[in-house]
């Protein structure tokens, strides 16, 4: 008779299962996707874009007030449509209790300049301190800066 030994060590996997861990990640990928859209604040506007735009970082604050001029024509007050008669009592409603009465504009840069005009003058007329217009950096493809106008282009042949 002989006798029976049992290898209990033989059945023992110390690999990492990487599985579990891979599904959750894919979980939290698929809702950063989905989340990140949703925290811009306002409309989606085409901004002009300038060659040097002073940086207003007050205007990605959560309580910032900002007033979007679309392309067509209408006005957001955040992410409210509203009328442009009916902006300066708005507004005067939400600065009447802050400290720093400060309002930003997203213009679009194909939106009439007469409603853009008509927006700015109805936001001074609810007694705000500050009006901030945003833009976006210009990408410069060359390093040559624009010729003045008249000016004559330089030529590369004698």
């Amino acid at each position: 008779m002989a006798i029976a030994t049992r290898n209990e060590g033989a059945k023992v996997n110390s690999n990492i299962n990487v599985t579990p861990m891979v599904d959750v990640m894919l979980v939290l990928l698929i809702i950063f996707m989905v989340v990140t859209p949703m925290l811009q604040k306002g409309v989606t506007v085409d901004l002009a874009k300038v060659n040097n735009p002073e940086q207003m970082p007050d205007a990605d604050k959560e309580d910032a007030l900002l007033v979007a001029v679309m392309r067509d024509g209408k006005v957001f007050l955040g992410n409210d449509q509203i009328a442009v008669d009916q902006l300066t009592n708005k507004i005067k409603d939400r600065v009447s209790t802050r400290t720093d009465k400060r309002v930003f504009i997203r213009a679009d840069q194909r939106a009439k300049f007469g409603s853009v005009v008509e927006v700015v003058d109805n936001v001074r007329a609810a007694g705000v301190d500050q009006l901030g217009l945003l833009t976006d950096q210009r990408k410069n493809t060359s390093n040559n800066p624009p010729a003045a106008p008249g000016a004559a282009a330089p030529s590369g042949g004698q």
